[in-house]
């Protein structure tokens, strides 16, 4: 097998600038784990250097821990089988919105957040401006 080092196939993928690795390393119950990530960029080094990079990576990880975890495990979304016309990009601006709503509810989680709008409509109905 032959290995090729990730920027000299800069060519081969217009825009790549930089390619960078991450090591993870956690422990859990005593057992320690190391992870090797590898990723690209189209930012150059004077624009990202590595804290920059990182950065991003921590950013991007937040957005999936803070959203997409919430629409895919609490809302079920890869579990839902529609797939046709306008409605999958419908569904997902509710559940966008339906995220964005749990925020104003005062609760530890999403499912305590439900919980809490189904025993008051009054609140739930408040919170999209309806009487």
């Amino acid at each position: 097998m032959q290995t090729t080092s990730i920027l000299t196939c800069s060519p081969t993928w217009a825009g790549v600038k930089q390619g960078f690795q991450l090591t993870r390393e956690r422990t859990v119950r005593g057992q320690t784990t190391v992870e090797v990530h590898f990723g690209i960029t189209s930012l150059s080094a004077e624009k990202a250097d590595a804290a920059t990079l990182l950065n991003h990576v921590r950013t991007h990880w937040r957005i999936e821990n803070e959203l997409h975890y919430v629409r895919d495990v609490t809302l079920g979304e890869d579990a839902c089988r529609v797939r046709m016309g306008h409605a999958p990009q419908v569904l997902a601006a509710l559940r966008n919105a339906v995220v964005h709503l749990w925020r104003e509810v005062k609760a530890v989680s999403c499912p305590e957040a439900i919980e809490r709008l189904q025993m008051d409509p009054a609140m739930a109905k408040g919170l999209i401006g309806v009487q």
